[in-house]
């Protein structure tokens, strides 16, 4: 690096307006991630649950697969829907609702009792949750340029790391501590404890956030200068930013495929982590929690780096490609290895570390095509299809662990799966919505 570089790096303007988005940083940033982190142990906690809801209430790992995956039969019926409503209501207000009734959804699994509530709540879940994610990724390019998005978008995915960090052991002690604590089992604890979070973060939105810049009373009458003006000075996307260009950008479909893929990868393994790990001969319920936490360490370092490199050399289209190559190679390691713990453990951690760097880098690619009600709309809607792959992976591999008694050909099709979605980051998304603002 020159010295007119690292002068330039340097700059007072410069460190001044990083002064400025680490204030907006830390007043929106760490509630997300908690909210996030939230969301996702109410998604996923049915992995951990079903050490021991499964032999309570007679399901069969196809009967557990579909419940995994009506969840996101809600999620992809409503997510549109829901991210209109949330440009048109506001952010603050619609992601607050969002929380307090998926926190009471999910608390109500405990009352499961048949096959029918099961499906019910699961699917009912979907519904409360569908809208969170998108909607928080377009309040974001209401607050940061595109040259910041991956970073933003990397720590807010990186809650994913964090809920298996804290989600996996937090799981287990609940499963192996409450057990018959006031005569309910360990599982009713689990959705009680982690639902009832959600309700009172969903008030703390209401009160921290802001839906715009202009509206923040937390910032200058300076400070808002320099952030709008930084938003002023974003390239225009080649979109009106009606509801009708949402349909008309073929790209909208290719980065929907993409997202399928994705999901597929992440809930392919998300779902069945704590099953895998059972099979490789370890019986505790706690320290199944204790050793979900190492591929999520492993992904959350891998995540901030990747993002801020995506970031620093402004590149996506290589980036994204590799994480999907890694994701693909780690499930080619544990089909191969099955039963075996150390490569399992190695195979799990490419995979997550794959997926979670890959996702917010996917997600700064919407808003250089889409703009407005597009953006809310066209980002629901990426998001809405990419959850098929939800429905799809959980199904698919509780199915094929049924007929066939192992998981190991089920985690050959999910590395095929990485390695289309491969294929269409490199050729099938134009050069120029790769290009970042300098």
């Amino acid at each position: 690096m020159t010295t007119d570089s690292l002068a330039a790096t340097h700059s007072p303007a410069q460190s001044l307006d990083e002064a400025l988005y680490r204030k907006v940083n830390w007043r929106i940033i760490p509630l997300f991630i908690v909210c996030f982190l939230f969301a996702y142990l109410d998604r996923v906690n049915i992995s951990f649950a079903k050490l021991q809801m499964q032999s309570d209430l007679g399901f069969s790992d196809t009967v557990y697969g579909l419940g995994a995956s009506l969840f996101f039969v809600g999620y992809f019926l409503f997510e549109v829907p829901s991210n209109v409503l949330l440009h048109k209501i506001g952010a603050r207000v619609w992601i607050a609702r969002i929380m307090v009734t998926w926190g009471i959804t999910s608390a109500c699994m405990m009352f499961v009792n048949s096959e029918f509530w099961f499906y019910t709540l699961r699917f009912l879940i979907g519904v409360m949750e569908a809208g969170f994610v998108p909607g928080v990724l377009y309040f974001f390019t209401q607050w940061y340029p595109s040259s910041r998005r991956a970073r933003v978008n990397a720590y807010f995915k990186s809650s994913i790391c964090l809920c298996g960090i804290i989600g996996g052991p937090l799981a287990g002690l609940i499963l192996q501590h409450f057990d018959g604590v006031y005569g309910l089992a360990g599982w009713k604890w689990l959705f009680l404890l982690e639902g009832f979070p959600s309700v009172i973060l969903g008030l703390v939105v209401l009160w921290l956030l802001s839906d715009r810049i202009e509206d923040a009373p937390w910032l200058t009458a300076d400070e808002k200068r320099v952030l709008l003006a930084h938003m002023a000075s974003e390239p225009k996307t080649e979109s009106s930013g009606g509801f009708a260009d949402v349909w008309r950008q073929p790209t909208t479909y290719v980065m929907s495929a993409i997202y399928l893929c994705l999901v597929m990868a992440l809930t392919g393994l998300l779902f069945w982590m704590p099953q895998l790990i059972k099979t490789a001969g370890v019986a505790d319920t706690f320290d199944i929690g204790l050793l979900t936490m190492i591929p999520y360490l492993v992904a959350v370092v891998g995540n901030l780096i990747i993002g801020r490199s995506s970031d620093l050399r402004r590149e996506r289209r290589w980036h994204m490609a590799g994480c999907a190559l890694l994701t693909a190679a780690g499930y080619l390691l544990c089909a191969w290895f099955p039963g075996q713990l150390l490569p399992l453990m190695v195979g799990m951690s490419m995979v997550l570390t794959g997926i979670i760097a890959w996702m917010p880098i996917f997600w700064t690619i919407p808003p250089r095509f889409l703009t407005g009600l597009a953006a809310a709309a066209g980002i629901a809607l990426i998001n809405s299809l990419g959850q098929l792959g939800g429905i799809i992976a959980p199904f698919m591999v509780g199915r094929i662990k049924d007929l066939s008694g192992s998981a190991t050909p089920a985690l050959y099709v999910l590395s095929g799966v990485c390695l289309v979605a491969t294929a269409l980051v490199i050729w099938g998304i134009p050069a120029r919505y790769y290009r970042v603002n300098q």
